[in-house]
């Protein structure tokens, strides 16, 4: 049985970089909101997150932590240290000093196990405003450094431990270590998360569950649906049904190209080509939500008119990763998600069918380990991720078939330059976005107005956290040329360098 531990998330902006180092250590983990979670004896370890609440603001979160202390191995960072000593009857007051950035360990009891094969010297990431004053009774000093007295605490005689830097961000540079010395050494946690294990229990998990009954699977030619396809193929075969809609905003000639790489991969594929049928739903509206629910809304009646023509179908399946389960999701409620994904929050009443979300768990890098355990091709899986709503949410403001032809005619010059200059492989994520705005320029000594659009190219891991990609000025300049004397409707290109936060990868 897989061993897990248990994320509480508090709302810090490093909570899924938590999860990615102990899923880097071959451990598996899930994050929960602090005031929902299932029951902690599913659990070997808990680790409790950061925050950007000080602990004595009104609405702090206070998780009840009774049924996991002493119990279980415990481990809270930054707020979560500050909350089990405010919690436990010490001390927590604004900082004197300065707590952010960089900060070098000072003073390391040699005796405590979390810090063994880490020095004094090591750096470390401080980004909190509150300190640790004063301990309660049983709790112990393990660490400081020059400017924080209890950079690292313990309660004597239970393994139950708190730290005020971040072990989970780059600049702790021995940051995985101290994590693998709690979850391996202290906590006993195996090391057995490895794509071959998640294939096969995976695979068994859904013979199980789904025996006989025939699935439906929406594919998009992305990596996600790709290898959750495969995935359900190996377990299930022939009651494995895939569908791949045109919604009208693919990529250009991706319909074709799509259906013609799955040909050779065994899957049994039907194309739809429901484009008039999106675009009608989405003529008039400008809002990015409101988009995403229409079509989602016309996927989902896409799927029930094909599943129509299948009969006995049971199941849904859907390529669903964990950063659209993360970001739909929230400590503060429904009201605070980043956005909605169109593939998460079921489906309705009237539609029969059951989910199934073999990747739900798993991020991007962590599929496409999976693909290649199950031999997909590298092509495909070093595909960039595209949307789900496609250009509707590049194409800012309302959406029309004109408007859908330039973004094709952009994103293909800007994708396939890529490619040529060989920089498409160093690359996580590109597109081309169309504002709703028209700019003036001059063409052959005559004035335009036309439209302007933006490159946007970032790198990342897993889509989190995103870091905009310094492409060459040459690059640029050749792209943004052929884009302009090539595409009707165009006379400005401008490149984004936000990163994402504060940014999104998409703009709507």
């Amino acid at each position: 049985m897989q061993q897990k531990v248990l994320i509480l998330d508090f709302g810090s902006q490093y909570t899924q970089l938590i999860a990615r180092r102990v899923r880097e250590l071959h451990i598996f983990c899930e994050i929960f909101p602090y005031n929902h979670h299932p029951s902690f004896d599913r659990y070997k370890a808990v680790i409790l997150s950061g925050s950007p609440f000080s602990v004595y603001a009104e609405e702090a979160p206070h998780p009840n932590i009774e049924e996991i202390k002493g119990n279980l191995p415990l481990l809270g960072i930054c707020y979560g240290a500050q909350y089990l000593v405010h919690k436990f009857g010490g001390e927590v007051a604004p900082s004197k000093t300065r707590e952010y950035g960089r900060a070098k360990v000072s003073y390391i009891d040699k005796e405590c196990h979390l810090f063994d094969s880490i020095g004094e010297g090591s750096q470390v990431w401080m980004s909190h405003g509150d300190t640790i004053m004063v301990l309660p009774e049983n709790f112990k000093k393990i660490a400081s450094t020059e400017d924080v007295e209890n950079a690292a605490i313990k309660i004597e005689g239970e393994d139950t431990y708190g730290i005020q830097f971040h072990p989970e961000v780059y600049h702790t540079t021995d940051g995985k270590q101290l994590l693998k010395n709690f979850l391996v050494k202290i906590a006993k946690v195996a090391q057995n998360w490895t794509s071959d294990s998640f294939v096969e229990t995976k695979v068994a998990e859904l013979k199980e569950k789904l025996k006989n009954d025939k699935v439906v699977l929406g594919l998009s030619g992305g990596v996600d649906s790709t290898v959750a396809a495969v995935l359900l193929h190996r377990a299930i075969g022939k009651n494995l049904y895939c569908i791949f809609v045109n919604n009208g905003l693919l990529r250009k000639n991706e319909f074709q190209n799509v259906l013609d790489q799955y040909q050779h991969m065994g899957l049994n594929v039907k194309g739809v080509d429901a484009s008039a049928r999106f675009l009608s739903e989405l003529r008039g509206i400008d809002d990015p939500e409101q988009k995403r629910k229409a079509i989602g809304k016309v996927f989902i009646e896409v799927f029930d008119d094909e599943a129509h023509h299948i009969s006995d179908v049971s199941w849904l399946a859907q390529g669903t990763i964990y950063p659209d389960v993360i970001e739909s999701i929230s400590v503060k409620g429904p009201s605070a998600t980043i956005k909605s994904h169109h593939n998460v929050g079921g489906l309705p009443d009237y539609m029969k069918l059951k989910i199934v979300e073999p990747l739900r768990m798993l991020f991007k890098d962590e599929v496409r380990r999976v693909g290649r355990t199950l031999h997909i091709d590298d092509e495909l899986l070093g595909r960039h991720p595209f949307p789900g709503p496609g250009l509707a949410i590049r194409i800012l403001g309302d959406i029309t078939e004109e408007k859908v032809r330039i973004l094709q005619e952009v994103d293909a010059i800007f994708i396939n330059g890529l490619k040529k200059w060989k920089l498409y492989d160093d690359v996580w994520q590109a597109g081309a976005m169309l504002l709703p705005v028209n700019s003036v320029g001059v063409m052959g000594d005559e004035r335009t107005y036309e439209k302007a659009v933006v490159l946007r190219a970032v790198s990342s891991t897993d889509g989190m956290t995103a870091d905009w990609v310094n492409l060459p000025y040459e690059f640029l300049q050749e792209i943004s040329n052929k884009i302009i004397n090539e595409v009707k409707g165009v006379n400005r290109v401008v490149y984004d360098i936000s990163s994402k936060p504060p940014a999104t990868i998409e703009w709507e």
